[in-house]
């Protein structure tokens, strides 16, 4: 096995080119050979024999021939990942080197979900920008769902929000920040935004915003509602969009469920209302998400750094 290991190793090391890897990628993306390489401008016979070279190369069949196409093995599909891996990588290096030649101190990429993006990663930039002024940073916002291909695809360094809890954890790695906690909140003028000890019966007549289908929030939402003699909102709003859910808070009779730490400064300002029923879910970490096979750039590890820094200092 480990002779095998080397052997290969020495062959994609003297042989492989980025001109397979690429075509690699497009057969995977069409799903036929002949599209892929018409896409990068070569014959058929030549896309085929690129091909052979490589299950040469690597021992291994990339690919199983349909009366439709191509469809990639378990190993072409493990290549083609690490193919795309390798051109994010690539792209990601000319991007720091242009970044560096207009006097940028790097770049980072992170990926955001809702609980991190109003003060955690705030603090975060005014420290990373302290110690580094000229560093670029860009800032995705999404779901994990969305999120998460784009970090394992290396287009995004790292994601900063609530850790999902058992997507993708054979491929990331995780650091924990801190805990943040649910709450129940609505406008100032709800019904319910004066009363004392509510309880969930006391808010069933209002509608609902709710987080996607897709996260772990909502699961914990939907086992909780059934678990509420089969509840069904007589209203019900799913969205990420917090500038969205705020207006809509406070323009309707709805309940909202948000993370403590984004509705913070509303609350205090008196903008929005947390209700006074303690939610039964959705306590859960606040962290960093990274590659587990990968390695950050210098502005990356810096940014990191920062990261922790912002949340150590919430707890002091």
């Amino acid at each position: 096995m480990i002779e095998r290991h080397a052997r290969i190793v020495d062959r994609a090391l003297t042989r492989l080119k980025l001109r397979q890897l690429r075509l690699l990628v497009a057969v995977g993306t069409y799903g036929n050979i002949q599209n892929a390489a018409r896409s990068l401008g070569i014959s058929q016979p030549a896309a085929t024999k690129m091909i052979q070279d490589l299950e040469l190369d690597f021992e291994v069949s990339l690919f199983n021939r349909t009366n439709r196409g191509v469809v990639p093995t378990v190993f072409g599909e493990t290549l083609i990942r690490h193919g795309k891996l390798i051109f994010a990588q690539i792209s990601n290096a000319a991007q720091e080197l242009d970044d560096l030649s207009e006097g940028s101190a790097g770049r980072v990429v992170v990926g955001t979900l809702l609980a991190a993006s109003a003060s955690l990663l705030p603090q975060a930039i005014d420290l990373l920008l302290a110690e580094r002024p000229n560093v670029a940073v860009k800032i995705s916002e999404g779901t994990n769902e969305v999120l998460m291909p784009g970090l394992l695809s290396g287009e995004i360094d790292m994601v900063v929000g609530r850790l999902p809890s058992h997507r993708h954890r054979n491929k990331i790695k995780q650091e924990k920040l801190f805990e943040d906690r649910i709450l129940a909140i609505a406008g100032p003028g709800h019904p319910l935004a004066e009363k004392k000890g509510i309880t969930f019966a006391q808010t069933k007549p209002f509608g609902w915003i709710l987080p996607p289908p897709e996260t772990t929030l909502r699961r914990q939402v939907d086992h909780f509602f059934v678990g509420q003699q089969q509840y069904v909102p007589p209203v019900s709003i799913e969205s990420v969009s917090y500038l969205t859910n705020r207006a809509l808070l406070l323009s309707r009779h709805l309940v909202g469920l948000m993370p403590a730490e984004v509705v913070a400064e509303d609350i205090r300002n008196g903008h929005l209302v947390k209700l006074d029923w303690t939610v039964p879910f959705g306590h859960r970490p606040i962290g960093l998400s990274l590659r587990a096979d990968g390695e950050l750039s210098p502005a990356g590890r810096a940014f990191k750094t920062a990261l922790h820094v912002a949340a150590r200092s919430r707890q002091a």
